[in-house]
C-alpha cells in the first residue's frame, strides 16, 4: 500500500538530489514524469523503456506515471500494459515511485484495470472521470468510489476536461480529497489551478506545464509534466529553486525552459515529447495509429530549442573550474 509518509513518495536518488530537505509530506510532491511509452516497428521497446526509467532516477524527479496519456495508455493492450508495469518497475529498482494510469469510459473497465495491475507494486492511480459521457457531480463521485474499491492503493484524481468532456466542481474535489483512499490530484485546466486549489494545494499537483512555475511559487505540491522528459535535471533544479525562496532563478530557468515547453504541446501529445527525445538517439519517434509522429518542422524547431538549454549542472561546473 502507498504508504503516507515521505519514503513512499522519493527513494534515495530524490533524497541526496539538489540539496531538497527530506521532510515527511502526507501525500505525491515535486516533479513526476509522465513517461512515454518507447515503440519500434508497432511493439514495445522495452530496452529503450529501462534506459528511460534509470536515467530520470539518476535525474532526481520524485516519481513516474505510466500508461497515462502521455504514456498513449488506452492505446495499449491488457498485455502491454503489464509487460510495461513490468519492465518499468524492474528498472527503477524501488528507488521511485510508480503511479499507472487507468482510465476509461465505463468505470467497470477501469476497475479490471486496476484489478490487472494490482499485483505490481505501484504506487497508486491516476484516474480521471469517464470520458465523453460528461456525467454530473454525482456521478463521477460514483465512478471513484468504486474504483477506490478495487485496490488497497490510493488513487490521484485527474481533472483534464478537455479531454474529458467534463470537470470536476471545487465543491466535488473538497470532497474526494477528503476520501481516505484519495492522496491528491493532478489538475490541468491553468484557468482553475489557483482557485480550485485554495485550502488544499499542497494535494494539487500542476499537470499544465505552462502554469508549473506559478504553482510551485505559490506553494504547490509538485508538477507532473510531459516536457520533463526532455532535461529533467532542470524541472528538478527549478523545483528546488522554487521552494528553497529562490524565486528569481526559478524564473529565469522556467524562460529558458518556456520555448521548449511550448513546442511539447504544438502537435498532439506525445509526438514532440518522443520526436524531442529521438533526436537524442534515446528512443524511436514512432507512435501509435491514430497518432502520428511530429511533423519534420517541428522537430527542426526542437532540435534548435534544446540547443538552447543551459548544459547538465555537473557540467557546467567542470566548464566554470577549467
Amino acid at each position: 500500500m502507498w504508504r503516507t509518509d515521505e519514503e513512499s513518495f522519493s527513494g534515495p536518488a530524490v533524497r541526496a538530489c539538489a540539496g531538497i530537505d527530506a521532510v515527511p509530506r502526507p501525500s505525491p510532491w515535486g516533479i513526476w514524469v509522465p513517461m512515454i511509452t518507447p515503440m519500434r516497428a508497432g511493439a514495445l521497446d522495452l530496452p529503450a523503456a529501462a534506459r528511460l526509467a534509470e536515467r530520470y532516477v539518476e535525474a532526481g524527479v520524485n516519481g513516474l506515471v505510466i500508461l497515462g496519456t502521455t504514456g498513449e495508455g488506452s492505446l495499449l493492450t491488457s498485455r502491454e500494459r503489464q509487460v510495461f508495469t513490468a519492465a518499468v518497475l524492474e528498472a527503477v529498482h524501488g528507488e521511485l515511485p510508480v503511479m499507472a494510469g487507468v482510465g476509461a469510459v465505463d468505470t467497470r473497465a477501469v476497475c479490471a484495470q486496476v484489478a490487472e495491475l494490482d499485483a505490481f507494486d505501484l504506487a497508486g492511480y491516476l484516474v480521471p472521470p469517464p470520458y465523453y459521457l460528461r456525467p454530473s457531480d454525482e456521478g463521477i463521485r460514483w465512478h471513484f468510489n468504486e474504483v477506490a474499491r478495487v485496490s488497497d492503493r490510493p488513487l490521484m484524481l485527474y481533472n483534464v476536461p478537455k479531454r474529458t468532456g467534463c470537470g470536476m466542481s471545487p465543491a466535488l474535489i473538497r470532497s474526494l480529497l477528503a476520501h481516505p483512499r484519495i492522496a491528491a490530484m493532478k489538475e490541468c485546466d491553468s484557468g482553475n489551478l489557483a482557485a480550485r486549489c485554495a485550502g488544499s494545494r499542497d494535494h494539487v499537483l500542476c499537470g499544465e506545464d505552462t502554469a508549473m512555475l506559478a504553482h510551485l511559487l505559490g506553494g504547490g505540491a509538485g508538477a507532473i509534466a510531459a516536457s520533463s522528459h526532455i532535461r529533467p535535471d532542470l524541472f528538478v533544479r527549478l523545483l528546488h529553486l522554487s521552494q528553497t525562496g529562490h524565486s528569481g532563478a526559478a524564473r529565469a530557468l522556467f524562460t529558458r525552459l518556456e520555448p521548449l515547453i511550448a513546442l511539447m504541446f504544438s502537435e498532439p501529445n506525445p509526438a514532440p515529447v518522443k520526436a524531442a527525445l529521438a533526436l537524442s538517439g534515446e528512443i524511436s519517434p514512432e507512435t501509435r495509429l491514430p497518432l502520428r509522429p511530429a511533423s519534420s518542422a517541428l522537430v527542426q524547431r526542437l532540435e534548435e530549442a534544446m540547443a538552447l538549454l543551459p548544459p547538465p549542472y555537473k557540467e557546467r561546473e567542470r566548464n566554470l573550474a577549467a
